[in-house]
């Protein structure tokens, strides 16, 4: 019997154009843990329908970066909308403690080889450190250490590592808003490249784990801090291009 096909319509790409909207806004920071969201401020920011905004909430909410929020009066039983998940501190502590590992591995591969991480990724990083561009910043962190796993030479090794990568996305978000906490990142980078260009392989694997442990300290603050504070209001606030189609 042969098989049904039917006519793909184009909104999965506006759903998932809107997911990623909405991810690198939960990101960087410019949707707060704990902030509220409405489907039909979304469509109308984005001028699309519903429907892939119903879609990309969907996913997000699946992949734990949305919640039902709580109904502020009434019946408690009762959800109002949706929010942004507020962070686990003690998740991304756990998050932490694999990802140390897996650098570890990596930067000792990538020393024994002598692997020059290409200079352009590190320079990246310092112009976006110059731009006080949080996503930027973030886009770049996040090429530095891809660059490491892949001079790795063991594809596992990125594919485990990227697995919770959006996480640790989002609670970078909240630290690198604070300006203080941006360059000691790409010093630590740079002196992680420059051991492995070296080939110190213990030094590498030193550098990386205090680089993981000051991170992990420094986002468990933010964390904490955040946790304290409540959203100040319920508006969603999203600057950029809109959707392309």
């Amino acid at each position: 019997m042969t098989a049904q096909l039917f006519r793909i319509e184009s909104t999965p790409d506006l759903a998932d154009q809107v997911y990623r909207a909405l991810l690198d806004a939960i990101s960087s920071g410019a949707l707060r843990p704990g902030q509220r969201i409405r489907q039909e401020e979304l469509a109308e920011r984005f001028a699309v329908s519903r429907q892939p905004v119903m879609q990309a909430l969907r996913l997000l909410r699946k992949d734990g970066f949305v919640q039902d929020a709580p109904q502020t009066s009434g019946d408690p039983g009762r959800v109002r909308g949706l929010q942004v998940t507020p962070l686990d501190g003690r998740w991304i502590a756990q998050v932490y403690q694999v990802r140390v590992a897996l650098d570890r591995l990596a930067v000792r591969l990538a020393a024994q080889q002598r692997t020059v991480i290409d200079p352009a990724v590190l320079e990246a990083g310092r112009a976006a450190e110059r731009r006080d561009d949080v996503k930027a910043l973030i886009d770049t962190d996040l090429a530095f250490h891809t660059a490491i796993y892949r001079a790795a030479g063991n594809p596992l090794i990125e594919q485990s590592a990227l697995l919770h990568w959006q996480h640790i996305r989002r609670a970078m978000g909240l630290a690198l808003q604070l300006e203080h906490l941006r360059e000691p990142v790409w010093d630590e980078h740079e002196a992680i490249a420059r051991a492995i260009a070296q080939g110190d392989a213990d030094g590498a694997e030193s550098l990386i784990a205090e680089h993981a442990e000051n991170a992990c300290g420094t986002l468990a603050e933010q964390i904490a801090h955040a946790s304290a504070e409540s959203a100040e209001d319920d508006t969603v606030q999203l600057r950029g291009p809109q959707l392309s189609r």
